[in-house]
């Protein structure tokens, strides 16, 4: 009998593990689309370097939904169409090529956190649970029938970094798991409105990581876990310039809200019900891990030095 075939769209970690997976399940993978990897991107194994690695062939295509696009996936008439963190919306011709099905990957518990950047924006939001989806795929994002999910526990600590490690070991194994009921018809489908209200959340914006000083301490901790490295980071602002906050915890200790007190334990960062202590700040290139570094560099952008308690 011969192999189930597959045409593959897929970038990030989580579209490198699902892309395994897929193999693993004994898929043979006729072409791989996907993107060149940013220079900021290289903490992770893109898809295409797997792909490579396997002999399938990799397409880098500036303009996804093209007619010479849609045409070369016609033609090799794929069992599967598989999306696997995929930026761009997949027209209805291309997901009616497939002849068991074009299916999508998606980094949150549909119906919850459709859109953009699922795993950080729960971690915004500080979510305690998400999970991976696969679904039927239809034009509109994150639409269709769900045919298998996993849950993951979201730690209090939990970052962008490690959620998104989770994702990708339980997408490789979701979709190994499922590609023998999506070949025999026998895998259970979900109508996403029956499991209640959708939300959406949209592509997440240089602006969305600024840490303001009316924030609680937990808004600006969420805030810094879901944008900690490799991901650009949070940052303070003011008219003197921009320090990114690449990492910091919640203390018992006070500070008030906009402004910083050098502790010997470390520089605290006040905000509205409490503080939060530096680990780490990017300031003008350069990563600050030393206390007195890092109140300079709060300094240099004009933020309010408090003296400890008693002084």
């Amino acid at each position: 009998m011969p192999s189930p075939t597959a045409v593959v769209c897929a970038y990030s970690s989580v579209g490198t593990a699902a892309l395994e997976g897929l193999l693993e399940a004994g898929v043979e993978v006729l072409a791989l689309y996907t993107y060149s990897q940013a220079p900021d991107e290289h903490w992770f194994t893109p898809p295409a370097a797997v792909a490579q690695a396997c002999g399938i062939p990799v397409h880098r295509a500036p303009a996804f939904n093209d007619d010479a696009v849609f045409k070369a996936i016609a033609a090799h008439r794929p069992d599967f169409l598989f999306s696997f963190y995929f930026r761009e919306m997949i027209q209805a011709r291309v997901l009616e090529v497939p002849r068991l099905g074009a299916y999508n990957l998606h980094g949150s518990l549909l119906p919850t956190y459709r859109g953009r950047a699922p795993l950080n924006w729960v971690l915004v939001k500080g979510e305690t649970e998400t999970g991976v989806t696969l679904h039927a795929m239809t034009p509109k994002p994150d639409d269709g029938h769900i045919v298998a999910q996993a849950r993951l526990p979201i730690a209090w600590d939990e970052t962008a970094l490690s959620l998104t490690e989770k994702a990708a070991t339980a997408g490789r194994d979701l979709v190994r798991a499922a590609v023998p009921g999506l070949l025999d018809g026998s895998i259970s489908r979900i109508d996403q409105r029956t499991l209640g209200p959708s939300t959406y959340f949209g592509g997440r914006k240089p602006a969305d990581s600024r840490l303001l000083p009316t924030m609680t301490v937990q808004e600006a901790f969420n805030q810094i876990r879901a944008v900690a490295d490799p991901w650009p980071n949070a940052f303070l602002e003011t008219p003197l310039g921009t320090v990114k906050v690449a990492w910091a915890l919640p203390c018992a200790e006070p500070c008030p809200g906009g402004a910083f007190r050098l502790t010997r334990e470390g520089v605290l960062l006040g905000f509205a019900d409490g503080a939060l202590r530096l680990h780490s700040l990017k300031f003008q290139g350069h990563r600050l891990e030393r206390p007195t570094d890092q109140a300079e560099a709060l300094r240099a952008i004009g933020f309010d030095e408090t003296p400890p308690p008693g002084a």
